[in-house]
């Protein structure tokens, strides 16, 4: 028996995945996890492939019970995980008997939780992610009483020594501090913003209350001027894209961004420093940093040797306890190739 997820509580959860890749050249955002690294992680603790639906719970408190034994693992922004009222650990795997809620509440020090479960769901699709598109009218949003399959069972994985913490996983756990670092490297439009494109390096900005899936708000200064009055017209844009509209506030699109804009593009945000703007909160302070292709292409290589090697200690950790581990070699490098700027770390894709 694969069993059932159903939901209690959950006024601001959804089930998404690393986002539509198709879906750009349809004219449809990516949208998908927006901290990928946490999402990545989560799957990968659980023996799921990377790109398996999850549940991505953003703000506030959620409620789950399953009606067969599971395992899951929630990562993210820090939380209080229960377990049949049990507080268990986050960023390692954690058994669940049938019919024990599983509570995710008290979200601090960033603003979404990622909670996976061995198995995966089985959900509807759209170009082959389960990521919601509103403008799609495709919803994965989730309301007390609902029922999500499992597509797998968790089998042995669910016995009383899960509870102990037998092996150290040891998984890098982002932290953002009171000040959010974000790296960004040249855009096309930098040249219209001779003399004060560094201004976005020299002070801090706030992310604003008008924030949301599809780009961050940041207010603050002071902000870059654009020297050229020829207008822009709408063309690609990349996830990351930081834009300067009238006004003032900056724009950083993220994945829920539309594929076209008009604004002139000054920079790029790097796909790790997408991650880190994938939790911040409103009132958030974020301090900008400037780094060049090469930088990028390293940081690019550096995440992927992290997941590569945890996949790989997940999959020891469940071969010794008789486990089942769906985690193809090189599914993180295939997730992100083929789509986007390379210095940005695939933003587009991911």
């Amino acid at each position: 028996m694969t069993g059932t997820l159903i939901v209690e509580a959950a006024p601001m959860a959804i089930i998404t995945d690393l986002g539509r890749t198709r879906g750009p050249r349809f004219g449809l955002p990516a949208n998908g996890a927006l901290d990928q690294y946490s999402a990545r992680v989560a799957n990968i603790l659980v023996g799921n492939a990377e790109h398996d639906p999850l549940i991505e719970v953003t703000a506030s408190d959620a409620r789950f019970t399953v009606t067969a034994d599971a395992l899951v693992s929630v990562t993210g922004a820090d939380a209080e995980l229960r377990i049949g009222g049990e507080l268990k650990p986050m960023w390692e795997p954690v058994t669940v008997r049938a019919g024990q809620t599983i509570s995710v509440s008290d979200i601090t020090a960033g603003l979404r939780c990622y909670l996976a479960l061995h198995g995966s769901f089985e959900v509807e699709r759209l170009l082959d992610s389960c990521a919601p598109d509103p403008a799609m009218g495709f919803s994965s949003a989730l309301i007390a009483g609902a029922s999500v399959p499992l597509r797998r069972s968790a089998g042995a994985a669910a016995n009383d020594h899960w509870g102990h913490s037998l092996f150290n996983l040891r998984v890098l756990r982002p932290h953002i501090g009171e000040v959010a670092q974000v790296d960004v490297i040249d855009g096309p439009d930098i040249a219209e913003f001779s003399g004060t494109a560094d201004r976005l390096f020299q002070d801090t900005f706030t992310v604003t209350d008008k924030s949301n899936h599809v780009g961050l708000r940041l207010s603050g200064g002071p902000l870059p001027v654009r020297t050229s009055r020829t207008e822009k017209l709408s063309r690609a844009v990349p996830i990351g894209a930081l834009e300067v509209p009238p006004g003032d506030e900056l724009l950083i699109l993220h994945r829920g961004r539309g594929v076209t804009a008009g604004y002139p593009v000054l920079g790029v945000v790097t796909s790790t420093s997408l991650d880190v703007l994938g939790q911040a909160r409103p009132g958030q302070r974020i301090s900008l940093r400037r780094i060049d292709a090469e930088q990028a292409i390293s940081h690019a290589r550096a995440w992927r040797a992290e997941l590569s090697a945890l996949r790989e200690r997940v999959a020891l950790a469940f071969s010794s306890l008789g486990l089942a581990a769906h985690l193809p070699s090189g599914s993180a490098h295939r997730a992100t190739a083929g789509a986007g700027a390379v210095a940005s770390r695939d933003p587009t894709s991911r």
